[in-house]
């Protein structure tokens, strides 16, 4: 069966590129200083993005970091994100996404010309984040989120679960499924039973099986930091060549969306396997 859907007016599946999502934060307390500029920059970045192959622009509000404090107050994040969308809106004729759980500043962003909701938990974050997809029709990537730690299984199959369960609340709601991106939100499953990192390494390594859920697959890999303990890098800022490298091996296998803060690099990166895949499999001539 071919995967396919749409974010935004951006198609995205099976046969066609993998497609670049550029990471714009608004939020000082990211875990990530070197990516947040002002909600008034933020037109500005996303052009340069643009320019060096985003095919998408991402933006965040307030950091869903798992392992820090970072709340803001609800009206905060929307005055953030509210500029930063239609400062992107007004530079750019790409989709803009919004990184958000709360039902509130998903309603202002996509009021404001938003064309996707990213959210980290899965829709089970704000119970009223539902009726607002539903009211705005807007394209949503769905993460993975366990509402409490699940029982047994391996980490993809967890994953799948929880997937599972976000994808019947849109069914249910007669959601327009093309509409539909999963996610298995790298980094954000933190158990006692199995480090965090094992758990990142385990999801990329079987990220083929998410296509039983006939649903694109987006992934973040991006300076994340499982990839700091992998490379024995600390810093954010020093973990580029191997989210580089993690990325290419999550577009091997199967990613169809890829959400970074460093565009040009991850799209060469891209690129490449990419067309290793295609030549890869050309019939030898005798």
């Amino acid at each position: 069966m071919r995967i396919f859907g749409k974010l935004g007016r951006v198609e995205v599946g099976d046969g066609l590129p993998v497609r670049i999502m550029g990471v714009v934060n608004v939020s000082p307390e990211s875990f990530y200083k070197g990516s947040v500029v002002s909600p008034e920059r933020a037109g500005e970045v996303a052009v340069a993005m643009v320019k060096e192959g985003a095919d998408l622009v991402d933006v965040g509000g307030m950091s869903t970091a798992p392992y820090l404090k970072t709340a803001v107050p609800v009206e905060e994040e929307v005055q953030r994100v509210r500029a930063a969308v239609e400062s992107i809106k007004s530079s750019v004729d790409v989709p803009v996404s919004v990184d958000t759980f709360r039902a509130r500043v998903a309603e202002e962003a996509l009021r404001v010309g938003a064309e996707i909701v990213n959210d980290v938990t899965g829709l089970k974050g704000d119970p009223a984040m539902v009726g607002v997809l539903r009211e705005y029709q807007p394209s949503v990537v769905v993460c993975a989120r366990e509402v409490s730690p699940g029982v047994g299984g391996k980490p993809i199959e967890r994953v799948i679960r929880a997937l599972t369960e976000t994808l019947e609340m849109l069914r249910r709601a007669d959601y327009d499924m093309k509409k539909v991106v999963i996610d298995p939100c790298i980094g954000f499953f933190r158990y006692q039973d199995i480090p965090w990192y094992v758990w990142d390494v385990s999801v990329i390594a079987e990220l083929r099986e998410l296509r039983a859920l006939e649903r694109p697959i987006a992934v973040g890999i991006s300076r994340k930091s499982f990839v700091g303990v992998l490379t024995g890098r600390e810093k954010p800022e020093d973990r580029l060549y191997g989210s580089i490298a993690l990325t290419a091996i999550a577009v091997a296998n199967g990613a169809h969306v890829v959400r970074t803060h460093d565009v040009l690099p991850t799209r060469d990166a891209v690129r490449a396997v990419e067309g290793f895949l295609r030549y890869s499999r050309q019939p030898t001539a005798h």
